[in-house]
């Protein structure tokens, strides 16, 4: 296969995004005591690296299910709006790329299942969810990020799964609304402004900065190992957002959509820290230079 061809299908998948999904699967495993099985005793661990390792890949198939189908749906958009992209420029098929973002899905849900049934379900929803946004749902300026965050906490939810755990409604509607701000600011991305959506984004990031912080400390998880997490986390996202309510311009909303996605990572990372060990929490931290490496080389949004 020609190298440029090898890009272009790297490129619908988003390669500088996919860690985040990753880190989800981290974070949802930290808070249902996922992580503490895995490190507690030798008879548990080869079931549940297996089913820990199996979300993991699940995860980030229907993340790249998800935006390769987004560019399938959004091939006359992008056509007028980027025709860069592989699909409208033709380097990538439209065909081909629907059946490649197909067998993504059907392989991150059945690596699902192969976890726990309660995996596979809700891997099930999930794809279900990725498929009312990129089809229907991404045209309604509520609904679409409304939708969009739906998909992102179920796949916290999806990491809770690894072991048995009834609290995942308490956590899951975090994601959800931080998905929402990132969604609805990024619709200005072309054109600019979004000046309404920008403001409820600095108000939600808030809420959701402030949520982590008191779910840990109620919780009883370790606050104050999660703290530093949560601050670089809120100094990550705020300042880029805070310069595109200043500037309003297409190139530096772009950035606080960029900055809103990737430090998701480190979310997840205070969530780690909240609720299993620091050490760990600071691997799932490397992941987020790692994303800002492959962004150089392949756009996030």
């Amino acid at each position: 296969m020609d190298r440029n061809v090898i890009r272009g299908y790297l490129q619908l998948c988003r390669p500088a995004n996919l860690p985040t999904a990753a880190a989800d699967i981290a974070a949802g495993a930290a808070i249902s005591g996922g992580i503490a099985s895995l490190l507690a005793g030798p008879e548990m661990q080869p079931h549940l690296i297996a089913g820990f390792l199996a979300l993991l890949v699940a995860s980030v198939f229907l993340y790249a299910a998800g935006v390769v189908l987004n560019d399938v749906f959004d091939l006359k958009t992008d056509l007028r709006e980027r025709p860069e992209r592989p699909i409208p420029s033709g380097l990538i098929p439209w065909g081909h790329a629907a059946v490649f973002g197909a067998v993504l899905l059907v392989f991150g849900v059945v690596l699902a299942f192969l976890s726990r049934l309660e995996s596979g379900i809700i891997a099930l929803s999930l794809a279900a969810g990725i498929l009312i946004y990129d089809g229907l749902a991404k045209k309604h300026g509520f609904f679409g990020p409304l939708v969009m965050g739906m998909c992102r906490g179920l796949n916290l939810w999806l990491g809770m799964s690894l072991v048995p755990f009834s609290g995942a409604p308490g956590f899951v509607w975090i994601p959800v609304i931080y998905i929402f701000a990132i969604t609805a600011v990024s619709r200005s991305e072309v054109s600019g402004g979004g000046k309404v959506s920008v403001l409820w984004a600095i108000l939600l990031y808030a809420l959701a900065i402030f949520s982590v912080g008191a779910i840990t400390w109620v919780q009883k998880g370790h606050f104050w190992q999660m703290l530093p997490f949560l601050g670089f986390f809120a100094v990550l996202v705020y300042s880029p957002l805070l310069r595109a309510y200043r500037e309003k311009t297409p190139g530096a909303i772009r950035k606080a959509v960029k900055a809103g996605v990737l430090g998701l990572i480190v979310m997840d990372a205070a969530w780690v820290a909240g609720f299993a060990q620091g050490y760990i929490a600071l691997l799932v931290l490397l992941l987020w230079p790692l994303s800002g490496l492959i962004a150089r080389k392949f756009a996030v949004t």
